[in-house]
C-alpha cells in the first residue's frame, strides 16, 4: 500500500514525509500551530493496538528521534490522524478511516517498542 492509497496525493509543494513550506501540517493540512500532543491519538489507536501506544517508544526513520509516542505532534483532522516527530516535523504514522476500514500507515516510525498490557 502506498501512502497516496492512504492519505490521497500531496498538495502541490507538499513534502510527503518532511515539513511543509508554509509552515503547515506535512500533508498540506492544518497550520503548524493547529496541532495537539501525542496524547490525542491515544482514543483512535487503541481501535489498532492493544495497550497505550502513546506510551511507546519510536525512532523517527526521517531524523532517529527517539521518543514516546505521546511526544509527537498530532494533527487529529488532517485528512484522518496524523503523527509528526516533533524534531524534524516528517509524519511518523498516518491512521485513516474508510468504508468502515482502518488503514494504518507507519513507514515513518523505524521501530516501535510497545510494553505488555
Amino acid at each position: 500500500m502506498t501512502s497516496d492509497e492512504i492519505t490521497g496525493p500531496v498538495p502541490d509543494g507538499g513534502a510527503p514525509d518532511g515539513p511543509a513550506p508554509d509552515g503547515g501540517a506535512p500533508d498540506g493540512g492544518a497550520p503548524d500551530g493547529a496541532y495537539v500532543d501525542g496524547n490525542a491519538a491515544a482514543g483512535p489507536l487503541s481501535e489498532v493496538f492493544v495497550g497505550d501506544v502513546t506510551s511507546a517508544v519510536g525512532r523517527c526513520a526521517h531524523c532517529g528521534r527517539t521518543a514516546a509516542m505521546a511526544t509527537a505532534r498530532c494533527y487529529p483532522h488532517s485528512h484522518g490522524l496524523l503523527l509528526c516527530c516533533p524534531g524534524c516535523s516528517g509524519i511518523l504514522l498516518r491512521l485513516v478511516e474508510t468504508d468502515g476500514q482502518l488503514r494504518l500507515d507507519l513507514h515513518g516510525v523505524s521501530f516501535l517498542t510497545l510494553t505488555r498490557p
